[in-house]
């Protein structure tokens, strides 16, 4: 078991990261249906909710089936991030991340996010300020450094442990290197493996199959992973690596039916959440990663991101099923091959 603070979690927990734009509460509902362990909402301007936009305001929307879920708040202002902390605090969360990690420059070139890791000063003085304006437990998601100069990810851990935090979640790359290159964990396993650090470390970065999650979970020790992008248009990658830890062996790809219907789930919790118009819209991005893989599919997709009625999307979703039908889509090319070489279609 692994505790954040009274939180349980299972051993070797999977953790959702927030996505801006992705991390939804209907997105979010498809990845616990799969496995989920401990999920977050997307990030969370701390000057908006202060100014109450309608747009922060809407991300605290949190649902019981969701917990355990923590919301994320990212600012560079003490006094703001301590007042969006007690806004926090009120809608009952399971806990409050805090965000120095984003390396957006709209985000990070303002001293939030990544930015704050050009002052590790400054960023005690903000989680100091968070953790004793709330009730709540107070994690960190973070990177190494601001760039390869400043990879100072080992001191940052020890200072934030000391302000208070109850778990700390590294992404293995600077802000520099944005989403590029290989993400580097083995500094990530310094922090888990400093004596110093009794607060669970989990990694984040390029975990996109069971067998690196499994890889990476003995080569570097960390008490869990977090997993963004891998799970986007895939949720069903937490339940994969689920039953590849436990058993060691791979559960068989979804099938196209099975992506279907998690699709319509997406779709319908969409609309229920957002309303038709605003759900139909911010549904079309999701559409191209559920189908990844299909040959041929551009005609579909063209279709569906036109489409204004929830009916006529799913006619469109079942005509998919029907014209792929006993094809298998895998994560890659290489796991695709592999798949038909081992259970020829």
């Amino acid at each position: 078991m692994v505790l954040i603070d009274k939180i349980e979690l299972p051993d070797f927990p999977l953790l959702l990261a927030p996505m801006e734009d992705v991390s939804d509460p209907p997105f979010r509902a498809v990845c616990k249906d799969n496995g989920a362990d401990l999920m977050y909402t997307e990030f969370i301007s701390s000057e908006g909710l202060i100014r109450d936009a309608i747009k922060s305001r809407q991300k605290l929307d949190i649902f019981d089936y969701e917990r355990p879920i923590g919301i994320q708040i990212f600012g560079g202002d003490e006094e703001s991030l301590s007042l969006a902390a007690k806004i926090v605090d009120v809608t009952n969360p399971d806990l409050l991340d805090i965000n120095y990690g984003c390396p957006v420059k709209k985000v990070a070139c303002k001293g939030a996010g990544a930015g704050v890791l050009k002052d590790i000063d400054l960023m005690v003085r903000l989680t100091t300020a968070v953790v004793k304006s709330t009730s709540l437990p107070v994690t960190v998601k973070t990177r190494l450094g601001w760039d390869d100069d400043t990879k100072n990810i080992e001191e940052v851990a020890e200072r934030l442990q000391d302000c208070g935090i109850k778990a700390l979640a590294i992404h293995g790359r600077t802000r520099s290197q944005m989403y590029k290159g290989e993400a580097d964990w083995t500094l990530i396993a310094k922090v888990k493996n400093n004596p110093r650090i009794h607060i669970p470390i989990f990694g984040n970065g390029d975990i996109d199959s069971p067998q690196k999650a499994l890889e990476y979970k003995y080569r570097y020790g960390v008490d869990g992973i977090m997993i963004g992008r891998a799970a986007i248009g895939y949720p069903w990658i937490f339940r994969e690596i689920k039953h590849y830890v436990q058993t060691g062996e791979l559960l068989p790809f979804p099938s196209l039916e099975e992506r279907v219907e998690v699709c319509k789930t997406h779709l319908r919790r969409s609309l229920e959440w957002k309303g038709k118009i605003v759900g139909i819209n911010e549904m079309r991005r999701h559409y191209a990663n559920y189908l990844k893989g299909l040959p041929n599919i551009k005609e579909f997709r063209n279709r569906l991101v036109t489409l204004k009625e929830m009916e006529e999307v799913e006619e469109v979703l079942d005509e998919i099923k029907a014209y792929y039908e006993g094809y298998v889509i895998a994560r890659s090319p290489i796991e695709l091959i592999n798949y038909h070489e081992k259970c020829p279609v």
